[in-house]
This record gives C-alpha cells, sequence and structure tokens, in this order.
C-alpha cells in the first residue's frame, strides 16, 4: 500500500496538488503534524483555520478543525472563506498559536493547498514545515472531555479596521477631520476574480469613501472557468475600465487576496513599478530599508539609494521577504508577484492593506505621474519572464550543472557578476540581468530578464532559454 504521506510536500508556499492527490485523509495527516509540532513547542492557544472560495475548502477546513480539536486544540474558524491575509492577521489579534489555511492561492479550482502560519503572524520558515513534514502520521484523539471547541467569528472586520487604520497614519494619505482614511474623490474598479477579496476589499475601499466599481465580485467557486491569477492577461476588463476613463485606477486580487495587481489610466501597471513607486510614497513620510526578492526589479535600489537607504536581496518566496524585514525592520517588502507588507503590519503579503494602500498613494499623486518622475529620474525599466517545463525531480540537478555552463556574456554583453541567492543571476555590464531559478510551486524553471529596453529583454530571455534548454 502507498503511503499517504509520500505526496506531501511543503513548498515556496505551503502544499498544494490537485484534488486527485490533494485528499481529505492527507489534509487530516498535515493537521495532526500540526498539532504535534504545536504541543512539541509548548503551544496551548487557538489555533485559527482559515479558508479560501474554492468548493472543497471549507470541508478541508472543517477537517482540520476536527483533528486540531481532538489533540485539545480551540480552533478558531471564519463566519465564511476569507482573504489569506485575515487568517494570518487574526493569529496576532488574538494571540493564537499559528493559522493552518486551506487555499491553493491562484491555481485553478481543481487545486487546493494547505499552509501553515506560526503565531508571529510571518509565513512559517524551512525549520517549521520541515518539523511538520517529520510529524506527518494518521490522525489521532485525546479522551472526549479533553477535546478543544470549534468557534466561528467574524475576522473580517477587525483586520478591515485595523488596515484601514494603518493606511490612514502614513504621512501622505487623505484624511477627514478625525485622522481617519478618506478615499472620497477617488473610483476604483475593483476586480475579485472571484476570489475571498469579494465583499472584503471591495467593502474596505467603500467604507473609506471610493466608489468601487465591482468586477467578477460573484459567489463563483470555479472562478469563471479559469485561474484566479491577477496577470495582466486576466485583467482586461479592470484595465480597460480604468484607460476609458470610468475609474482613476484599478486594483485586483488573486484567488486568497494576498496579492495585488494595479491597472492606471495608461494600462497595467506591472508589480515591479508598483512596488518601485509605492515605496517611493511611503518614503515621503517615513525612512527605512525595502526588502525584494531577487527576481524583482533594481529600480527598487535606485530609489533606495537617493534616499539614503539600502535594500535586501533575498531568495524567491515571500517567507524570505518577512524574515529579512524582521531583521531589518524594513519600511516595504514584496515581490515581483504582487506580494508586499508594510512596516506596522504583519509580516504576510496582504492584497486587502494594499489595495487600501494604493488607493490612497494614487489620491496622493497619481501612479503615473509618480513613475514619469521616477524613470526620469532614475531610468525605465522592461521586465519580462518565461517557464521552461522541468520535472520537479530533475530541478536540483540542472541548477547544479548550469553552474558549469554559466557563460561570459549574455546576448552579446558581459557578465560582471554572479549572484546565487536563489539560482543563478547574471549581472551585465549594461544594468541588465538574466535569472535562472527553479519554481517552488510547479515542475517548471523561471527564466527572469530585466533592462532598460523591450529588444534587450527579450535578448536576454532567449539566451536565458538557450541557456537551460539543453539541461532540461
Amino acid at each position: 500500500m502507498t503511503d499517504p504521506t509520500e505526496a506531501i510536500h511543503f513548498g515556496t508556499d505551503g502544499w498544494r496538488a490537485t484534488l486527485d492527490t490533494f485528499t481529505d485523509e492527507r489534509v487530516r495527516i498535515v493537521a495532526q503534524g500540526v498539532a504535534d509540532y504545536l504541543r512539541e513547542i509548548g503551544a496551548d492557544a487557538p489555533v485559527v483555520v482559515g479558508y479560501d472560495a474554492r468548493a472543497s475548502s471549507p470541508g478541508f477546513a472543517e477537517s482540520v478543525a476536527d483533528v486540531l480539536t481532538a489533540n485539545g486544540f480551540d480552533a478558531i474558524l471564519p463566519e465564511r472563506d476569507c482573504p489569506t491575509p485575515v487568517a494570518v492577521w487574526s493569529v496576532v489579534d488574538r494571540d493564537c498559536a499559528g493559522a493552518v489555511v486551506l487555499s491553493a492561492s491562484h491555481n485553478p479550482p481543481e487545486y487546493n493547498g494547505i499552509k501553515y502560519f506560526p503565531g508571529d503572524g510571518a509565513p512559517a520558515m524551512p525549520e517549521v514545515t520541515d518539523r511538520i513534514e517529520a510529524n506527518l502520521a494518521e490522525p489521532t484523539s485525546l479522551p472526549e472531555g479533553e477535546h478543544g471547541v470549534v468557534v466561528r467569528d467574524d475576522l473580517v472586520t477587525p483586520h478591515t479596521e485595523a488596515v484601514t487604520d494603518l493606511v490612514a497614519s502614513l504621512g501622505f494619505a487623505p484624511t477627514d477631520a478625525d485622522g481617519t482614511l478618506d478615499l472620497s474623490g477617488v473610483t476604483v474598479a475593483y476586480d475579485a476574480m472571484h476570489g475571498s477579496g469579494r465583499g472584503v476589499t471591495d467593502a474596505a475601499l467603500e467604507a473609506a469613501g471610493a466608489d468601487v466599481v465591482r468586477l467578477r465580485c460573484a459567489d463563483d467557486p470555479e472562478f469563471g472557468g479559469g485561474a484566479p491569477e491577477p496577470s495582466e492577461s486576466n485583467l482586461h476588463a479592470m484595465t480597460d475600465r480604468v484607460v476609458a476613463g470610468d475609474a482613476d485606477i484599478g486594483v485586483a486580487n488573486d484567488g486568497d487576496a494576498d496579492r495585488i495587481a494595479v491597472a492606471t489610466p495608461a494600462g497595467y501597471l506591472g508589480e515591479n513599478r508598483f512596488f518601485a513607486a509605492t515605496y517611493d510614497a511611503l518614503l515621503e513620510g517615513d525612512s527605512g530599508p525595502a526588502v525584494r526578492t531577487v527576481s524583482t526589479t533594481f529600480l527598487i535600489d535606485r530609489i533606495a539609494e537617493a534616499h539614503g537607504e539600502r535594500v535586501i536581496e533575498t531568495a524567491v518566496g515571500f517567507k524570505w521577504v518577512a524574515d529579512a524585514m524582521g531583521e531589518h525592520d524594513a519600511l516595504m517588502g514584496g515581490e515581483e508577484s504582487g506580494g508586499f507588507s508594510i512596516r506596522g503590519h504583519v509580516r504576510e503579503k496582504d492584497g486587502v492593506l494594499m489595495a487600501l494602500l494604493a488607493c490612497a498613494v494614487e489620491a496622493a499623486e497619481p501612479y503615473d505621474e509618480r513613475i514619469e518622475r521616477i524613470e526620469a529620474e532614475h531610468g525605465g525599466i522592461v521586465a519580462d519572464k518565461l517557464s521552461v517545463d522541468c520535472p520537479d525531480s530533475e530541478k536540483a540537478r540542472v541548477i547544479d550543472e548550469l553552474e558549469d555552463v554559466i557563460p561570459d556574456d549574455v546576448a552579446g554583453v558581459e557578465v560582471e557578476r554572479t549572484v546565487t541567492v536563489d539560482g543563478f543571476k547574471l549581472l551585465c555590464a549594461d544594468g541588465s540581468w538574466l535569472l535562472v531559478r527553479p519554481s517552488g510551486t510547479e515542475p517548471k524553471l523561471r527564466v527572469y530578464a530585466e533592462a532598460s529596453t523591450q529588444a534587450r529583454v527579450e535578448a536576454v530571455l532567449d539566451a536565458g532559454r538557450e541557456l537551460v534548454a539543453p539541461l532540461v
């Protein structure tokens, strides 16, 4: 008989799989691993169990709660599916032992996933998930009199109030006479992509005074037949509304609303420019370094340097960003895939918070004007990426072999330095760069490029594909 634990592995952002593998039996095994880990570290506080809008998620969440309560832990479930950051923030707000969240984020509806967050409200580091994996086992139970209880509660309202107050406290944010965030005069096209941000992000924006044009805010566990991935190609309706003048800014969340994408009257903004412009705005009233992943734009570095600040570069995965934010007291941290957080909040990416922040930045100075000013001072950027199929079992071999074939130039431009924070990042003499790294969520290698022109980016990506292809 096949060992059901063999299919379970925590990657960059928890364990995800299609529903033929992601079964109730395996979910309960993970829950037992969490319970045993919490017992090992002496935790006895309640555990938040969150879940996203997938049809399978509520049932899986109830199974996790069953196992936790059978092991003596109280479980707090939201009244409905909710954004991952809502569950994580609630851990800190309620002084809980941790959170288990059922979500496959931006993956299509035939997937689900499970993530664990410790009591500090930051993503679990490998030393934690390794211990949970080591504890994977069939569920056990204490005597019935020692069981915990399941409580359903409103987790959304306290989180919304907290993130609204945080944005209002920023020096550039528009507020009324009472110091309350005031987004009146801002019209937002909000696309929930049928995910857990519906009725949460849009409601928070409206409560702050914004006029909200709602897109894909109906409850649809099939996500309209696609994947709730807030990429440019999936957000044409939102972007078109803003370009046409029906809204000042467009904001979209992914399936569990921990990430954000933004559109302006000039079109889809892109996460790199959003990060740069938002960090620039935060620096108007505060100070502090930025944390970015190795795949994120160097434009952040130029802005930081102009303000006498520094940038900390991490591997891809928000857990690494969160860890560095804590160590360096960063003002903002993020990654090019759209996950961001700021000082004063839990160290987990939060698409609800960032939606409010984006609208506050837009109200203070439109993103298009800010970007034009930034690029006039620091130079423009063009960034792109592609994927190359690679089985998970082959990724380590390919990366090891890549070390032996690192070229002296990329598409005719000398490689000045190689960074090995995550895969191989080749920094070229003209300021362009090429990054090759293994995906932590899919059987693929990622190839990234940044340069000052589209032509150079395309040449760098082609060179990256040619570099990797013979090894796969």
